[in-house]
């Protein structure tokens, strides 16, 4: 699962990394780049909801399986595209397909990683969809310098379907464990009026504005407003996104091993989300209008504190949901969370062509990073599973 998330990030994020190439080659101006590069959201925002149903209901295992073929088929066509409109509508299908991703994988680990574990599980999973603008951008970026940005989609597309060898081997196994968790009891409804589930959504919302505004105009911004070279882009975003992996992975067991030592859920993930966005709003601010040195080290620092939060953004909706209906509050939480992949690189776009300079992008990422605080810390009053039936009264008391 860690691999396959790795993949849907060096999918989504291969288009950013052509972003100057594709401008130039098609005549693009910033406000349709800013489209097409928000357009993976128009779908992956909106499909999460029916794909959370579906995986818990046909199958986790199987949605998987299906939303990576249909992302790498229109990884591939995209290297074909030589208009707007085609470019658009595969990037359409690319959101489609991806938006499986995480309620597939939230679904099954919430059904075999007990709770005190999840913190590792999910700092795994995020070394892996992190790594993937690790190696998309530097890949990317090297095959783009000397074969031509079509190259990196043929490419990247091609090896991705490779993934369905060794899922075939293991989705035996995880449709049982899958199955074995299934409980039909948990109506929408109920998930619907938690609380909880509307402050994972707005954290979730918060902490992606940032980071789909750091995804997709990164190299760009290191090029434009910085001046650095394709390759000097790539080796420098390259290395943020290296720090923003293995921070994750660092945190995830950190976590674990505070709540091995008798630490509470509820301190350990709400401290890290609570550093992890007020240092955001610093490193933002820093970025727009400190000096370039200041700037540089900020964007590792930003890189740092994304991934430490980033195991506490599913481990929470995991913890909370439990395996009854982890599939549903995930989607419902992806899909209220990636607005931002539709606002973002599109209001960037926009700001970035009016004002001629990046910073108040940067102040606006700063602002909406305040959010986060109150979704997750507020909004949710208790990280504990939910009480989805009514307690079983003792036999005296019943009688």
């Amino acid at each position: 699962m860690a691999v396959l998330l790795f993949i849907n990030y060096v999918d989504r994020g291969n288009l950013s990394t052509a972003a100057h190439l594709v401008q130039g080659d098609l005549n693009l101006n910033y406000t349709q780049m800013g489209m097409l590069l928000s357009a993976f959201s128009w779908t992956y925002a909106w499909t999460q909801i029916p794909v959370g149903w579906l995986a818990e209901r046909y199958g986790a295992h199987r949605i998987l399986a299906a939303g990576l073929t249909l992302w790498a088929s229109a990884t591939i066509l995209i290297g074909f595209a030589h208009t707007f409109a085609m470019l658009l509508v595969l990037r359409l299908l690319l959101g489609l397909g991806e938006s499986a991703g995480f309620p597939g994988v939230a679904k099954i680990l919430a059904a075999i990683v007990p709770a005190k574990g999840l913190g590792t599980a999910n700092g795994i999973i995020a070394l892996g969809y992190l790594t993937g603008p690790v190696v998309g951008t530097i890949a990317g970026g090297l095959l783009m310098a000397h074969f031509g940005w079509r190259s990196s989609f043929w490419v990247f597309g091609g090896l991705s379907l490779l993934w369905l060898l060794p899922w075939s081997r293991v989705a035996g196994e995880v449709r049982t464990a899958v199955h074995a968790s299934t409980d039909d009891s948990t109506t929408w409804w109920m998930i619907l009026k938690q609380p909880s589930l509307w402050g994972t959504s707005l954290g979730l919302f918060s902490q992606n504005y940032v980071f789909y505004f750091m995804l997709y105009w990164l190299p760009s911004y290191l090029q434009t407003e910085r001046g650095f070279s394709i390759v000097g882009m790539a080796w420098i975003a390259t290395s943020a996104y290296m720090a923003n992996a293995l921070s994750a992975f660092i945190a995830g067991w950190a976590i674990d091993r505070f709540l091995a030592r008798g630490g509470s859920a509820n301190v350990g993930y709400k401290s890290v989300m609570a550093v992890a966005h007020l240092g955001s709003v610093a490193c933002m601010l820093a970025m727009a209008m400190g000096s370039p040195k200041v700037a540089l080290v900020s964007l590792f620092v930003y890189q740092a504190l994304c991934g430490a939060s980033s195991p506490g953004v599913y481990a929470m909706c995991e913890i909370l949901a439990g395996p009854p209906a982890s599939g549903r509050w995930v989607g419902i939480q992806n899909s209220l969370g990636n607005l931002p992949g539709i606002i973002a690189p599109w209001l960037t776009g926009y700001i970035i062509e009016t004002t001629g300079h990046y910073t108040n992008a940067f102040v606006v990422a700063a602002a909406v990073s305040v959010l986060g605080l109150v979704g997750w810390i507020w909004m949710v009053p208790k990280l504990a599973e939910l009480q989805w039936k009514p307690a079983a009264q003792p036999a005296s008391a019943a009688a």
